[in-house]
């Protein structure tokens, strides 16, 4: 489902994106500013990026506090599930803020395919870049397809272009079954195919992440 904006639409999140986006939302606000306690979580969980709950032991309590099982009860049978992706989906995003000071790089409405795109302001297709996306599209595990995004959260970070955490948990999540790897697939490819860059930005050559810094 998605809800109207002026930019075009955003979908809803679900369970898991929506505490992924409130959990980022805090810490976003706290690192833009300058509190020392987000920052020091930042910190931690970027040590996680690219890794699986159990490669990364040491951020127990940092990914997942006890609001989460509000909406997850420890009997829910997806409940691993739902945990990896508020792991994943947390720990990419601490290293896509890192060192961005003046702007948050959580960004509701920013999809994975469109922001992919967004690296390529001229409106070519950068081969290379597209291959690697759809590296992750078809990574045939939850492990492959991590360290894949880590790849592309790096080159995000380096070009400043927002992603929408809340919606990729959901995707996260959603992929860990046969039918919702394919669900975030053609998600995923629909998004890099349908952005168009403005005819400013074409000129430009700009990647048109204005916004709000602190959303």
């Amino acid at each position: 489902m998605t809800t109207a904006s002026r930019t075009g639409y955003v979908h809803e999140l679900k369970e898991v994106g929506e505490a992924v986006d409130e959990r980022i939302r805090q810490l976003q606000a706290g690192y833009l500013q300058d509190h020392s306690d987000a920052v020091a979580t930042l910190a931690k969980l970027r040590r996680g990026a690219g890794k699986t709950v159990e490669a990364a032991p040491e951020l127990a309590g940092l990914t997942i506090g006890h609001q989460f099982y509000e909406r997850f009860p420890l009997d829910d049978p997806r409940i691993s599930d739902a945990e990896d992706a508020v792991h994943e989906a947390l720990t990419l995003y601490a290293l896509h803020q890192q060192s961005k000071r003046d702007k948050g790089m959580h960004k509701r409405g920013r999809d994975l395919g469109g922001a992919v795109r967004r690296l390529m302001p001229s409106g070519d297709i950068d081969e290379p870049l597209r291959k690697r996306f759809v590296q992750a599209q078809t990574a045939g595990s939850s492990e492959t397809r991590i360290d894949r995004l880590r790849g592309i959260v790096s080159l995000l970070r380096d070009k400043d272009v927002q992603l929408d955490y809340g919606l990729l948990a959901d995707q996260l999540y959603d992929a860990r079954t046969r039918s919702g790897a394919e669900r975030v697939r053609r998600s995923w490819g629909r998004g890099f195919h349908a952005y168009r860059p403005s005819r400013e930005q074409l000129a430009e050559g700009q990647d048109g992440t204005e916004g709000d810094p602190a959303e």
